[in-house]
């Protein structure tokens, strides 16, 4: 609220921290006239990645399986290695089944994020006489295609070259930050007659 954010890009799990916020700042603007913007939920059209190694639970950074998850540093060995890993079954071919195919469905779902939308249905009709493994060398190419110009762009910026431009960044963003959490202040003091 101190930022005045109208729009915060939250994950499903975090809607309901962003709803309360918006509830106290409607309750805030009810007394004191509106002075508080009331923050709109802003979600991705990627919901939910599940883990590649459990695919009930949600992929996350903090899961002590490193081949849970995918992450924007790894390689194209490591992706490799990781869906490789990736729990399936062992039915033949490929269909979009979250309840009776969970892991082959992730899978699925992972691809469509990065496929312009294109439905798990139809990612999985294209695929459907493939086998497993030759499914998920398609996954594979498309993590590695999809996430190599991000990973060379952190490894640039993350490069001895650029230390001071990060430091930089970060203290101008700081500062901008706190010039904007004092003026709201500065107006909910005024307002409240502190």
């Amino acid at each position: 609220m101190k930022a005045r954010a109208t729009h915060v890009p939250v994950g499903e799990d975090q809607k309901q921290h962003l709803e309360f916020a918006r509830e106290i700042a409607s309750g805030f603007n009810h007394i004191y006239g509106n002075v508080l913007p009331l923050p709109k939920t802003v979600l991705s059209p990627a919901r939910r990645v599940m883990s590649l190694r459990q695919p009930s639970l949600k992929m996350a950074k903090s899961h002590a399986d490193q081949r849970s998850k995918i992450l924007i540093t790894d390689s194209p060995y490591e992706i490799k290695t990781k869906v490789m890993a990736a729990m399936t079954d062992s039915v033949p071919g490929i269909s979009y089944d979250p309840k009776m195919r969970p892991g082959l469905s992730n899978l699925i779902e992972i691809m469509s994020h990065f496929d312009n939308g294109r439905s798990c249905m139809d990612i999985a009709r294209e695929y459907e006489s493939l086998s497993l493994r030759d499914f998920k060398d398609k996954v594979i190419d498309c993590l590695i295609n999809n996430l190599s110009s991000i990973r060379n762009e952190y490894e640039r910026l993350q490069g001895a070259a650029n230390r001071h431009y990060l430091h930089e960044v970060a203290i101008k963003g700081s500062e901008s930050a706190r010039a904007n959490a004092d003026a709201t202040m500065t107006i909910i003091r005024d307002v409240v007659g502190l």
